[in-house]
């Protein structure tokens, strides 16, 4: 798939900063740079989300992940991939999420969440009661509302990377365990 928006020129000091950070500039920040106020506003808002505490960070990337592989999209997976090494977050189940119906790494709390990322993506949603009862059972409402929330903006990050065609920069070539493709039954395309 090509980029069906050119990348936009940013300015010299945020490309330094974002190549310094991690090693080049993730596509869609260049994509969106052609509106910078929605660019900005958008990076805004990503850092905020980033600093969101209520629920576990693995669960929450374990969760974007889910969505990725879901809606197609390779660059959510390879970034939160890298994000997860550079969390130290457990990469031999960060790798099998995309594949996380077949693996027995997880947790029943990590699948649940998983299930429950899968089931807000789905159109329509089809989260059900008693999922959203055991989260909130095990969770506690704080951490079930950022967890939505964040899942909501996965589903946002990975429909628009989708749309404007960007995929995978290979930032997840730097952890040791290759990340799992999603099984072809699962009616998905592999988002890798």
């Amino acid at each position: 798939m090509a980029l069906r928006i050119p990348k936009a020129e940013l300015p010299t000091e945020l490309r330094d900063i974002m190549v310094e950070q991690l090693g080049s500039v993730p596509e869609p920040v260049e994509v969106l740079w052609h509106n910078p106020r929605l660019a900005e506003a958008n990076q805004e808002f990503s850092a905020k989300v980033g600093t969101w505490d209520a629920a576990d960070a693995s669960l929450k990337t374990f969760a974007h992940m889910a969505v990725a592989a879901q809606v197609g999209c390779s660059w959510c997976l390879d970034i939160n991939y890298f994000q997860a090494l550079n969390q130290n977050l457990d990469l031999a189940k960060a790798s099998q999420v995309p594949r996380w119906r077949d693996s027995e790494v997880f947790t029943p709390l990590e699948r649940d969440v998983l299930e429950y990322a899968e089931a807000m993506t789905s159109t329509p949603p089809t989260v059900t009661d008693e999922l959203s009862k055991s989260l909130l059972d095990r969770l506690g409402p704080a951490a079930l509302v950022e967890l939505t929330v964040f899942i909501g903006f996965a589903n946002m990050a990975a429909r628009c990377n989708t749309a404007h065609g960007i995929t995978s920069q290979g930032y997840s070539d730097a952890c040791e365990i290759p990340l799992a493709t999603r099984p072809a039954t699962s009616g998905v395309a592999s988002a890798v």
